[in-house]
């Protein structure tokens, strides 16, 4: 009995199977993969230029239109600190300046000693070479995004790959247990 199952699978798994239909049809698939434009390689390198021509010009050739005001507002809160600091480091220094060629110092320095007028000057020259650095730091920050993001908009993205978190629960204790489900379709 043995022996006839195992022949019976052999020729029912390598014999040919034939329909009484002698055409043969194909049935396209509706999940075919779309085509999709080639991707511009000179696109981040524009993008990154723009933006070094003028700040926010590359995120407005990405569209991302909302990062604009950020990379003004960044600029510019960091360039008004810039003025405000170097306008505090001169009064000190000028007042600095009067003390010791004998003039008298009016105003609100004028109860400082020479100690607290020098360490006026430092914290102000400090802050205002910091403020300085921030706003090269935002201008090269907003290229290098500029550049990164036209980069990142290359990237085929879609629903035939997809990550997403999911919430399960147990059977058995009925407790709530999360996870990610990552789906590949071709």
């Amino acid at each position: 009995m043995r022996q006839l199952f195992f022949i019976f699978l052999f020729v029912l798994v390598f014999a040919p199977a034939y329909s009484q239909d002698d055409s043969l049809s194909v049935q396209l698939d509706s999940t075919k993969l779309k085509s999709y434009p080639a991707p511009n390689p000179l696109a981040p390198s524009k993008a990154a230029f723009y933006s070094a021509i003028l700040p926010g010009l590359g995120q407005v050739y990405n569209k991302k239109y909302w990062k604009v005001p950020l990379v003004y507002g960044g600029m510019g809160l960091s360039l008004y600190y810039y003025t405000w600091n170097n306008k505090k480091y001169h009064e000190y220094r000028d007042a600095y300046k009067d003390r010791l060629a004998g003039r008298e110092v009016t105003g609100e320095l004028a109860p400082l000693d020479n100690d607290r007028l020098i360490r006026g000057q430092k914290f102000h020259q400090r802050n205002r070479d910091l403020s300085m650095l921030l706003t090269v730091g935002v201008y090269i920050l907003q290229i290098v995004d500029a550049n990164v993001d036209a980069h990142l908009l290359q990237f085929n993205v879609n629903e035939n790959l997809s990550l997403r978190p999911q919430l399960q629960q147990n059977e058995i204790d009925y407790k709530h247990n999360m996870g990610l489900t990552l789906s590949f379709q071709f």
